[in-house]
C-alpha cells in the first residue's frame, strides 16, 4: 500500500493514486476569489499536502480565477511522477462565490490550454468538465475534449455535476473515467450516480464532502458527536471515515487552507465505524 493510503487505492484509469486526496479550491482568496491572504503560506500547505503522502490533487481554472492553479505550479512544479492532478473547465467568474457555466467548444479549448500553461505541464491527466452549459448540449462538451485528448493534451476525461441522464450522454461520446458531484452525510441527491459508479467501478469524488458541520442540526451533530466520541475522532474525520466506508470508489477531496486541519483529515482513513455506527449515520438520510 502507498504511504500515506491507509483507506488503500484507487484507479483513474491507468493511474493509481490514494483514495483521501485534497482539494485545491480553499488555498484562493474568500470567495474563492483572489490570492490568498498568505501565499507563503499556501506554498507551505501545498508541499506538506504532498510531503504527507496524498497523490491526487483536484483543481480547477476556475478557483481564482487561475490562482489554484498557479500555486500548485509554484508549490510544486517539478512534481511527482506520481502525483495526479486533475483540473477542470467549463465555468467562468465574475466576482466572489460568482459562477456562470460556458462549456461552448472554443471556451474549453482556451481553457484546457490556459490550465496547461500555468501547472507547467504538457498533458494534464484528468481534465474534467465542470458543469453542463444548459446552452450547449453536453455531447457537444465532451467531444471538444476528446479532441484535445486526441492531441496528447489531456490523458483522461472526467464529469462533474452529473446526473445519471447526462452521465450516460456523456458516456456516448468518450470513456469517463471520474465523476465529481456534491455528496455528503446530510446532500445525497447523487446516490444513484453514486450507485452507478460502485456498480461500474468508476471513482466517485464527492465534493463539498463535510457539508455544512458547523451549522447541522441538533439531531445530526449529536449522533455525530458520540460516534465521534466512541473513536477518540473528531466529527471531521467521522463525516470522511463514513464516505471511505460507503463504497470502494468513494475518493473524497477535502480542501482546507490550513495544515493541522489538512492533518486532522488525513487521519480520518485510520478510522474505522462499526456496523452500528454505519447504521446510526445512514439513518440521518430520512
Amino acid at each position: 500500500m502507498q504511504k500515506g493510503a491507509p483507506a488503500g487505492t484507487i484507479a483513474v484509469g491507468d493511474i493509481n493514486v490514494p483514495r483521501l486526496g485534497f482539494g485545491a479550491m480553499r488555498v484562493t482568496g474568500p470567495g474563492i476569489w483572489g490570492p490568498p491572504r498568505d501565499r507563503s503560506a499556501a506554498i507551505e500547505l501545498l508541499r506538506h499536502v504532498v510531503q504527507a503522502g496524498v497523490r491526487f490533487i483536484d483543481t480547477a481554472d476556475s478557483y481564482g480565477p487561475f490562482v489554484s492553479e498557479d500555486l500548485i505550479a509554484e508549490a510544486l512544479a517539478p512534481y511527482p511522477p506520481d502525483l495526479l492532478i486533475a483540473t477542470k473547465g467549463g465555468l467562468e467568474r465574475s466576482g466572489p462565490d460568482e459562477w456562470q457555466s460556458n462549456a461552448h467548444p472554443a471556451h474549453l479549448r482556451a481553457a484546457c490550454e490556459g490550465s496547461l500553461r500555468r501547472l507547467r505541464l504538457s498533458r494534464i491527466d484528468l481534465y474534467q468538465l465542470h458543469r453542463e452549459d444548459p446552452r450547449v448540449p453536453i455531447e457537444e462538451s465532451i467531444g471538444a475534449l476528446t479532441e484535445l485528448q486526441a492531441e496528447g493534451k489531456i490523458r483522461h476525461i472526467g464529469a462533474c455535476n452529473v446526473s445519471l441522464e447526462q452521465l450516460r450522454r456523456a458516456r456516448s461520446v468518450a470513456p469517463i473515467l471520474s465523476v465529481q458531484n456534491r455528496y455528503n452525510l446530510e446532500d445525497r441527491h447523487s446516490e444513484d450516480v453514486l450507485e452507478a459508479c460502485t456498480a461500474d467501478g468508476t471513482p466517485f469524488i464527492p465534493w463539498h464532502p463535510l457539508g455544512g458541520i458547523e451549522s447541522m442540526p441538533r439531531h445530526i451533530a449529536t449522533v455525530l458527536s458520540e460516534i465521534a466520541g466512541r473513536h477518540h475522532a473528531t466529527g471531521h474525520q467521522v463525516l470522511l471515515a463514513w464516505l471511505l466506508q460507503r463504497s470502494p470508489v468513494m475518493a473524497p477531496i477535502p480542501g482546507t487552507a490550513s495544515i493541522a486541519h489538512f492533518d486532522e483529515n488525513q487521519q480520518s482513513a485510520n478510522v474505522t465505524l462499526t456496523q452500528p455506527d454505519l447504521a446510526a449515520l445512514d439513518g440521518l438520510a430520512a
